[in-house]
């Protein structure tokens, strides 16, 4: 199983090393990796601090405690396994961005970015399809950009919804 996953990424990640995107998707693509990179979610937290009434403080509690649990527990993985990215398997046609680490699995900003984006929606459903339009784009860029893997992003992506559940229910 993980050979085939593991020769599937590799496909995926060859083809999308040689698609010369268009101009608009490298810039969302671009500035959805580097607003994951949390400039987004301390923005938000702020603003919900300030605008998000009375369970804000649950809110910005619940997501902040999801992302720190989500930081630590991808840094740990990422040294158990050790996996390379793509970007050091094979050059990127387009983008140049340098990794914030040299380990891929899981990506980090997918976790987080879901970990952070669940809660939230949950404590404020109006704000739901922005979350997780964020939280996707984000999750997106990294495959895109040449930084993870698609299994990296999917499981990145999975724990981190899992993990921003379970605390939205503590904050309950």
């Amino acid at each position: 199983m993980l050979h085939y996953i593991t020769s599937r990424d590799l496909s995926l990640m060859r083809r999308l090393n040689g698609w010369r995107a268009p101009r608009w998707v490298r810039v969302w693509m671009v500035l959805a990796s580097r607003v994951g990179d949390g400039w987004l979610w301390y923005a938000l937290g702020m603003i919900l601090l300030v605008f998000g009434g009375s369970n804000r403080f649950q809110a910005v509690g619940a997501a902040t405690l999801s992302a720190a649990v989500s930081v630590g527990l991808f840094l740990r993985v990422k040294r158990i396994i050790g996996r390379k990215r793509p970007c050091a398997v094979a050059p990127h046609c387009w983008a140049n961005l340098l990794p914030p680490d040299q380990f891929s699995f899981p990506s980090g900003h997918s976790m987080t970015a879901f970990s952070v984006a669940v809660p939230l929606s949950l404590f404020y459903p109006s704000l739901e399809p922005g979350l997780l339009f964020c939280a996707l784009s984000i999750a997106l860029s990294r495959i895109l950009l040449g930084l993870h893997f698609l299994s990296d992003v999917l499981v990145g992506s999975v724990f981190g919804a899992i993990l921003g559940y379970t605390v939205y229910r503590l904050f309950q």
